[in-house]
């Protein structure tokens, strides 16, 4: 016989059902992208590994890139990764790739395609293309890791982009700066990524993300030209001067278009738990750079909604640690920070 309380009850369940759906559709309708440079596996800092793990689940991740992937021991950093996170219950999915690979790529979708364009062992630095589908959209991800060596920011601050050695002097010409960091192959890397990125459906939306190892000409400008120890050199750093060309936009740059007030610095990041010689290697300068990013090209409604640093908000300058010296916002770590970079989580919505 039916009565009131089952009235009541039915309400109940189906206003439940009715919200879990609600929810469940706002969450496909955004999607929050991590760029994590993880230091050797986090095995740079106690307990480094499970704090990469921590900070997947406290910033809600949707989608995880990425760099210095080792695969210590044969062992694989993927599975690894993804047994801890669901060690706390949350469920990501990862495809393996091969050993050499230092980049990675999980998901909170099923990944429907992935493949490596470069190795590690390329000199190009190591590019995974990963593909997943979300509320029917296709979406396209490079998880990238470009070559560290000729790092080529750090001759106007009077150190050698190879040795790590002091200059006698800083070297701050245009000319010789880019001929020294072409010597990196990363603008190569770049042309070819945007080359394979050309070949997608023109309604697929891409993502480039990572640790580039070079500076955007979007940061040394005019404005900063005195400040961050450039020293007048204003630089049109190749891997963002051709992304953006190609109609890839800057999510960071995007966001906060003003480099003096949002320089954005993702290395080197102070980190409590390592020695400060572990973390500056231009003791002497202000080194400071944003060499992390989260590009996306798309022709179809997606738009960034949020973008964040994670890490630290203390500074690295001229081989101390600082209190932050600039309007940029931060998501600060659980505890343990496992990584000299800071990371970017950056919130889409379509």
């Amino acid at each position: 016989m039916f009565n009131i309380f089952n009235l009541i009850k039915l309400i109940i369940v189906l206003t439940l059902v009715f919200i879990g759906k609600l929810s469940f559709s706002q969450q496909k309708n955004q999607l929050k992208v991590l760029q994590i440079n993880i230091w050797q596996e986090g095995t740079m800092v106690p307990n480094g590994f499970k704090a990469i793990a921590d900070e997947i689940i406290d910033k809600k991740a949707d989608v995880v890139l990425f760099s210095e992937v080792r695969n210590y021991n044969k062992t694989d950093f993927v599975q690894r990764i993804l047994q801890e996170l669901k060690s706390t219950n949350a469920v990501y999915h990862g495809i393996s790739s091969e050993p050499s690979l230092d980049v990675a790529f999980i998901s909170k979708f099923p990944i429907k395609d992935q493949q490596a364009l470069y190795g590690d062992t390329s000199k190009m630095g190591g590019v995974l293309k990963s593909k997943i589908q979300v509320n029917g959209r296709n979406i396209t991800f490079y998880a990238v890791h470009l070559d560290y060596t000729n790092y080529a920011c750090y001759l106007p601050r009077g150190y050698d982009g190879v040795t790590w050695k002091k200059l006698d002097q800083p070297i701050i010409g245009v000319d010789a700066i880019l001929e020294a960091n072409r010597k990196g192959r990363r603008e190569e890397a770049i042309k070819d990524i945007i080359q394979d990125a050309n070949k997608e459906n023109k309604d697929e939306t891409i993502i480039i993300a990572g640790d580039f190892n070079e500076p955007s000409h979007l940061d040394w400008t005019s404005a900063t030209k005195n400040l961050f120890d450039h020293r007048a050199t204003v630089v049109p750093w190749d891997c963002s001067v051709l992304l953006q060309a190609s109609g890839f936009v800057d999510s960071f740059r995007e966001k906060y278009p003003n480099p003096v007030k949002y320089p954005g610095f993702t290395y080197p990041s102070f980190n409590k738990d390592v020695g400060m010689e572990k973390l500056a290697w231009a003791p002497l300068a202000d080194d400071r750079d944003r060499i992390d990013y989260v590009y996306y090209r798309t022709n179809i409604p997606f738009h960034v909604s949020e973008v964040n640093i994670v890490g630290p908000s203390e500074t690295v300058k001229y081989g101390k640690k600082q209190k932050p010296d600039s309007q940029d916002k931060f998501l600060l770590p659980v505890d343990v920070w496992p990584t000299d970079h800071k990371a970017l989580l950056v919130t889409f919505k379509f």
